[in-house]
């Protein structure tokens, strides 16, 4: 009997074993991602998201505190609270704002000044709110 292969043979034989590690392989990776897929898209989307969060954070914090440095005598500002007022003076982390018709004067911490206005609203003594930029 002869042991030699004929070319047909090798070509099929070729073909069947490549076929056999190939399906294995691919089996191998799709049991992987079947058994690791979802929750690695999970975690990978966490990360995503808490990476521009962070980022978001950052430079939110920023314009805040230079909203805070940029803050001196005459501001218009909003307090935490709800009260406005105009900032008397700054000395440190404390800052004088004047309120109301009769220029009452509070003490905050720069932390307690929310925003600075851009335009000045003021309640009359009836109560009705007036615009300042459009007072004559």
């Amino acid at each position: 009997m002869d042991n030699t292969v004929n070319p047909t043979e090798k070509g099929m034989l070729t073909m069947f074993l490549f076929d056999g590690m190939s399906a294995e392989t691919g089996n191998a990776i799709s049991g992987f991602f079947s058994q690791f897929g979802l929750p690695l898209i999970l975690i990978a989307a966490l990360i995503i998201m808490f990476v521009l969060s962070a980022r978001s954070n950052k430079k939110r914090q920023k314009q805040y505190q230079s909203m805070l440095d940029g803050l001196k005598a005459g501001s218009r500002v909003r307090t935490i609270g709800g009260i406005y007022g105009t900032v008397t003076a700054v000395k440190g982390d404390v800052v004088f704002v004047s309120v109301g018709p009769d220029k009452v004067r509070l003490v905050f911490t720069k932390q307690a000044i929310a925003s600075i206005e851009d335009s000045p609203v003021e309640a009359t003594l009836d109560g009705e709110i007036v615009d300042s930029s459009e007072k004559k």
